[in-house]
């Protein structure tokens, strides 16, 4: 890594060298800002370090002229001369850095081995983002860990066939999205992709959506509308929380699917369909069997192939390149030009678990784009709830302290660690979600 030494005394710039070579560093040496711009034009230095008060050119004009051609590239001013106004100034520029003479050479040692950091970041976001409009993953997907590889290699196999699939996982993993994939990259990707969210949907109209109604047929249906699987003809229907479809419905549903044709509510005419059926649910469908909420011969007729998209907790090391491809999401959203993320920031995103899954992590990446107001991503700009507690956080509790009193103790502390996020405070005890619910209200809060 070379840096640029403007200086125009001598023995300091000489000092300078010697310092800079020690330290690692290709050094270039100019007397003056006008030889110190025609050898940043010519040779591109990757830090620059200029004195102020010099013959000709000052410092901070040079610092003008270079920030016009590299906006990017660290420049550290030094002057014997410096006063409040002038850094103010000099940072108000651009400078990474302002140090008065007599330099602290550790100081600066330390100034330099954070450009150097700063720049080896951008380059590596240059090379994710690089990466990312090249091969990033699946169709909609991001990711390249072993779990999620197998997933697009199951993916494509799918959507090569015309079966039928059921896609678990937990909420926020990406189960329509994997629908999506399937349907683009199947022989049905000029036609419609309709989706349904059967726990969206009141029970006594999701009958109607899937199925459509004829003008009169009940109270409110004042004209004739199609169904999802005359809407989803030649193409997929998605139907999102099967498990949550109405028991009574089920049956239904299953004739539809077996003979290929439906009838709309109030209607006689039979319409034949040709339709592609996903489902997907975030809940287990054999469990879901057994309690009686899913019909043991629909999970049948829909489960040819099953997709288990894993959570994001088990796949740590797609944060990071999810978190930069949601980055130039939001930089484009938002007129925003944030580069990366700190490393600690990152560090941060690394060890929390993840409960809302990707859509969490999107919706973090969007709030820390908008508070950065800079090109880095730091700690601070992240939802205090994710910072995990160091080994060294305790709970002191009286020696007399009850059980009960020690309940609470706990389950507040670990609810004030996550931000009040119910579902990661019941994970890290755990104890299900409806039981933190309770607790709270047996003691008078929301």
């Amino acid at each position: 890594m070379t840096v640029l030494v403007v200086e125009d005394e001598p023995a300091m710039r000489e000092v300078l060298d010697m310092r800079l070579r020690s330290w690692g560093y290709g050094t270039l040496t100019a007397p003056d800002a006008e030889e110190g711009a025609r050898l940043a034009q010519s040779h591109d230095p990757d830090i620059v370090l200029s004195d102020v008060v010099m013959p000709g050119k000052s410092g901070l004009e040079l610092l003008q002229a270079l920030k016009s051609g590299n906006p990017a590239r660290p420049v550290i001013l030094i002057t014997a001369q410096g006063t409040i106004d002038m850094a103010v100034e000099a940072m108000k520029l651009g400078a990474q850095d302002f140090l008065t003479k007599p330099l602290d050479y550790s100081k600066l040692q330390a100034l330099l081995q954070a450009a150097r950091e700063e720049i080896d970041l951008r380059w590596a976001s240059r090379k994710m983002a690089a990466w990312l409009e090249k091969d990033s993953g699946f169709g909609p997907f991001v990711g390249s860990s072993q779990h999620m590889r197998e997933i697009y290699e199951l993916l494509e196999t799918i959507a090569a066939s015309d079966a039928s699939a059921i896609l678990t996982g937990e909420s926020g993993t990406g189960k329509e999205l994997a629908a999506r994939a399937i349907h683009e990259r199947s022989a049905r990707a000029q036609g419609p992709f309709v989706a349904i969210n059967a726990a969206a949907i009141p029970e006594t109209l999701i009958e109607s959506e899937l199925f459509g109604h004829e003008k009169g047929a009940f109270t409110g249906a004042v004209a004739v509308r199609p169904g999802c699987f005359e809407m989803a003809h030649k193409g997929t229907l998605f139907l999102d929380e099967i498990v949550e479809m109405p028991p009574s419905l089920q049956p239904k549903l299953l004739r539809v699917l077996e003979n290929g044709r439906v009838r709309r509510l109030g209607g006689r005419q039979e319409f034949v369909f040709d339709v592609r059926v996903l489902a997907a649910t975030n809940s287990d469908p054999r469990e879901a069997i057994q309690k009686g909420l899913l019909r043991e011969d629909l999970y049948y007729r829909l489960n040819v192939f099953t997709v288990s998209l894993p959570p994001l907790r088990e796949r740590k090391e797609d944060v990071l390149v999810l978190a930069q491809h949601f980055l130039q999401e939001f930089n484009a959203k938002h007129k925003t030009a944030v580069v990366a993320l700190r490393p600690e920031a990152f560090h941060v995103l690394r060890e929390y678990s993840w409960p809302g899954n990707v859509r969490e992590l999107r919706n973090v990446i969007e709030r820390a784009v908008i508070l950065a107001k800079g090109e880095w991503i730091e700690t601070s700009h992240l939802p205090p709830y994710l910072r995990v507690p160091g080994p060294e956080a305790k709970i002191t509790l009286p020696l007399a302290a009850t059980a009960a009193e020690t309940e609470k103790e706990l389950i507040l502390r670990t609810l004030e660690q996550t931000g009040n996020n119910k579902a990661e405070a019941a994970r890290r005890l755990c104890l299900d979600v409806k039981t933190i619910r309770n607790k709270l209200k047996s003691y008078g809060l929301r």
